[in-house]
Formats: structure tokens, sequence, C-alpha cells
């Protein structure tokens, strides 16, 4: 390049036996510095294709900046993976018993024959039937109307009760004892019944209309020993009824005797 300058141009000129050689070195040199400008354009151009489609190979540089951001990929990928909830479908762990699954030691009610035995209510006891026990004595007409009382009545001893009810009406025995009378007493009793209660007293049932019992016979309180009538020296069908002490022929007022025995009378 600096041979190109005036100066050496001059010196040229001045020197007339060299002109030939010095201004065929200068035209070399041209040439040499044309080649040298086009090769240094061209690698120029070359550098600027090659930055542009053919790019070098990563430095130092950009491989740990990439090796960093993968490794922060992964520590942010762990973290998610580290929060995320269990999943209900996860394997349970051995001592979680699987629902289908029956562990040795449980115990099926239905399948394992050492199942415990449902145990049986206990059926309760069926409470006996108390029967009230039969009253030793009861009135002899239940439910009569009382037409007369025991005492003085037309100038002479009444000595009984009257029990007044339709005719036919059964007679029940007062009390358990034995039959030792039955048919007329005559003295216008009419039919009557007299029952020995081993107690010391009689009880004696008269104007009946027919008898059921006879002499002899064995009898319980409230059996039927006869029916309602009118016979002897009645006025209407109704029962006299007598208590005897002692004997017959003693009689006695039967509404207290009967009250002591638990049926009350209304006289």
């Amino acid at each position: 390049m600096q041979e190109d300058t005036p100066t050496q141009n001059e010196k040229t000129v001045a020197a007339p036996g060299r002109h030939r050689l010095r201004q065929r070195r200068g035209g070399r040199a041209l040439v040499v510095g044309a080649v040298a400008l086009v090769a240094l354009g061209l690698a120029g151009v070359s550098t600027v294709a090659f930055g542009r489609d053919d790019a070098p190979a990563p430095t130092a540089v950009s491989l740990d900046a990439q090796s960093r951001a993968e490794a922060a990929d992964r520590a942010d990928r762990s973290a998610r993976e580290s929060a995320t909830p269990a999943s209900p479908s996860a394997t349970p762990s051995p001592t979680t018993v699987s629902p289908t699954t029956v562990s040795p030691t449980t115990v099926s009610p239905t399948a394992s024959p050492t199942a415990t035995p449902t145990r049986k209510a206990t059926p309760k006891p069926t409470p006996k039937k108390t029967t009230k026990p039969k009253p030793s004595w009861v009135i002899p007409m239940a439910g009569a109307e009382i037409t007369s009382c025991y005492g003085q009545r037309w100038g002479t001893l009444h000595a009984g009760i009257d029990f007044a009810m339709p005719a036919g009406t059964p007679i029940h025995a007062a009390a358990a004892g034995t039959v030792v009378k039955a048919g007329d007493a005559g003295d216008g009793y009419g039919n009557s019944v007299f029952i020995d209660h081993g107690n010391g007293y009689l009880t004696h049932y008269a104007h009946q209309s027919s008898l059921k019992v006879s002499a002899g016979d064995k009898v319980s309180a409230g059996e039927v020993i006869g029916y309602e009538g009118s016979t002897g020296d009645s006025t209407g069908p109704h029962l006299h009824f007598e208590v005897h002490q002692g004997q017959m022929w003693s009689q006695i007022d039967p509404a207290p005797f009967l009250r002591a025995k638990g049926i009350d009378v209304a006289c």
C-alpha cells in the first residue's frame, strides 16, 4: 500500500534507467493488494454468512447456562410432585385391609365355624293363671230382692230372710256340707233342704218348687240344690232362708251371721 504513495512515484520517474522495472513491480503490488482486499472482503462475507446459517458450536458459557436451566426445571418438577397429595388409588400399606380381601384374623359371620352364635331371646315365662279360691260362703240367691228380714211379723217370729226372684230361679248351697233332710218339712215350709256344715251350723232352704239333692248328698258352696217356688204357706214365689245353730229348729238371725262370712244383706 505504501508503494503507491506520491513520493515513491516521483522517485521512480527520477531514475530513468529503472523505470520499467519499478513500474512493473508497482503493478504487481497493486495486483497483490487488490487480491488481498478481495480476500479480506470474502472472509468478512463468509464470516457473516456462517454466523447466520451455520452457528458455531456452543461455548462453555452457553453450556453452563443450559445446565443451570435444566437443573432448575428438574427441581421445580420434583417440588410439584412432592406437593401433590397421594392418590386415593395408591397402593395400600401392608396394614390396610382391602375391602375384598379378608385378612387371616378376620372372622366372617357367615363362613367361619367359630363365629359367635346369635343369642336367642329368652322367652318370657308365661304367667300362671291364678284362680281366686272359691269363697267358703256365698249368698243363696244373688241379685234377689229381700222382701222380709228376721224378726217379729204379724204377731209371730219370722225366723229367716225372704229372697224373691221369678219362679224357677236356681237356689245355691250357702256353704259346703252334707244334706241331712230333703222334702216336705211340714209346718208350712213346703219342699225344703237342710244342710249340715259340720261346724255346729245348719242352713234351711224352704218353699222350693223342686229339689235337686237328696238326704246324704255332699254339696259344695254355690252348688244348685233346687229351684225357687211357692210351696207350703207362701203368698208368692220366694226362698225362705234360715240359719240353725247347734241343732235343728234353733234359728238365729241370718244377716249378722252372713256378714261375718263376707256376705252383706240389706237387713
